[in-house]
């Protein structure tokens, strides 16, 4: 705005800017207003979103919706795409060719002592063939372990793909319980300090308490109030992250909230893990590791096919043929008939081209054993951190259960004695604020060791199994 009033000045003068400028400032006031009259559009939600949402159909909807799923399994279909070609080799081929030629130097053959008969200037072949190599020094057969490991290896990385997705889906449906939880907590504790500050007015009216006693008490109560309006803004943006999570973009129009409800809540039930055995089976099932394994296995399949270059191809065809006589008059007279032959190639020197790919097959494969060995190192120590995590959260959980009730019972009894007169105002503010912190601990506790879990079996790789079911079931019968 600064440097458009800056070039207006300059063009029309400080009086016309002016003008202009206060034109555009009245236009801009009534588009204001005009947008905040209108009525909001109508929007039609999804059905599953206007509808009460489970865990399970979350992550259901999740695996039929979700961008980073979809996209896994467009790579999949592209990797079906690359075991077609590689198989390829091994395969037979059918290949045709044909062919004209024109020319005007030629030269006449006698055939008798009565003529000559002048060539055709225009000829023409063509002919088909199947040929089928037998042997190309290792490289069929390595091409068809190269198709099935690829094959396995693309299916681990579209696993790999939909467990980290369930798992965020996981917490952020976890994120929005909490953030429900935290407005019943906050709304207990308004109406909590609203209740205990219509009693001291009562009070105060009759005399038994001080003017200070019901500042105080207005000061906690509008202390309470940003906390609440926090919390009913992080539900908000819990949902609206869940949503995304879920594979829905929520409509421009849409200025508020979403009309999404969830109905698990946040439980927590035994669970019991044994760390060597996580740590054996994380390595054995993590989708991550086994693609690696697939990659290391074909880069040697690659060293393979690199060596084959030093060796002969031979291969085998058959077909038919077909070219135009020579000799003859007529054009479209034809001589054809069945071929059959064997075929041997051999490249005896090629300036050191398969070398230097031999040399590059074997770096590539000792670079991906490294990094197999470094990625099951860094599993593992995902593993004990994710154990070490679910351990804090659950001794976290056992250490409030009854925090709670105590905290209540406390402020029952601050209540009662503050009624009597034998105790202060600030002791009661001060049990109503252990009880608002009380609940808010024991709901973070909750959500602690919900999402602990969740990234513990993340770790291990139990997360598909156990959230997912069948992770391949694309059928409309999948669909919640």
């Amino acid at each position: 705005m600064k440097l458009f009033a800056t070039n207006a000045l300059r063009r029309f003068g400080h009086a016309h800017a002016r003008h202009l400028l206060g034109r555009l400032g009245r236009c801009a006031v009534i588009l204001c207003l005009a947008q905040a009259a209108a009525p909001a559009a109508e929007t039609n939600y999804p059905a599953w979103l206007s509808q009460p949402l489970s865990l399970s159909e979350a992550l259901k909807l999740a695996l039929l919706q979700n961008g980073a799923v979809l996209k896994g399994e467009s790579d999949l279909e592209a990797s079906q795409g690359i075991v077609l070609q590689t198989r390829s080799v091994a395969l037979p081929k059918v290949r045709g060719a044909a062919g004209y030629l024109h020319t005007e130097a030629v030269e006449k053959v006698p055939f008798d002592s009565q003529g000559r008969v002048d060539p055709q200037r225009d000829q023409w072949v063509g002919g088909i063939r199947v040929v089928q190599s037998i042997y190309e020094g290792g490289r069929i057969r390595s091409a068809l372990r190269t198709a099935r490991l690829t094959r396995e290896q693309s299916l681990l990385q579209y696993q790999t793909v939909v467990s980290d997705t369930l798992l965020q889906v996981r917490t952020a449906y976890y994120d929005t319980l909490l953030a429900a939880q935290q407005i019943i907590v906050q709304e207990a504790s308004v109406k909590l300090l609203e209740e205990q500050l219509a009693n001291t007015k009562r009070r105060f009216d009759a005399g038994a308490v001080t003017r200070l006693d019901v500042v105080r008490g207005e000061v906690e109560l509008a202390n309470a109030q940003p906390r609440l309006i926090r919390a009913r803004n992080a539900h908000r943006i819990a949902k609206n992250n869940l949503a995304t999570e879920l594979g829905y973009s929520i409509p421009p129009n849409v200025w508020e909230d979403i009309p999404m409800t969830l109905t698990d809540k946040l439980e927590a039930g035994a669970y019991q893990v044994d760390l060597p055995g996580a740590l054996s089976l994380a390595v054995q099932i993590r989708p991550e590791l086994g693609a690696l394994r697939k990659e290391e296995a074909l880069r040697k399949e690659a060293i393979l096919a690199a060596r084959a270059e030093t060796k002969p191809s031979i291969g085998i065809f058959a077909g038919y043929g077909a070219h135009n006589s020579r000799f003859s008059d007529s054009f479209t007279e034809s001589i054809g008939g069945p071929t059959a032959g064997i075929e041997l190639t051999w490249n005896l020197w090629d300036s050191g081209l398969t070398r230097g790919r031999v040399v590059e097959a074997t770096a590539r494969h000792k670079g991906v054993e490294a990094d197999l060995d470094e990625r099951t190192r860094r599993v593992s120590l995902q593993v004990r951190s994710a154990y070490s995590s679910f351990l804090e959260a659950r001794e976290v959980l056992e250490s409030q259960k009854k925090v709670q009730e105590q905290a209540e019972e406390a402020l029952r009894l601050a209540t009662s004695r503050y009624d009597a007169g034998t105790s202060t105002q600030l002791d009661l503010l001060n049990a109503q604020t252990a009880l608002t912190e009380a609940r808010t601990t024991q709901v973070q506790a909750l959500y602690g060791f919900e999402v602990a879990r969740a990234r513990l079996e993340h770790a291990i790789g139990l997360n598909i199994t156990l959230e997912s079911g069948k992770v391949f079931d694309r059928t409309p019968d999948a669909k919640p």
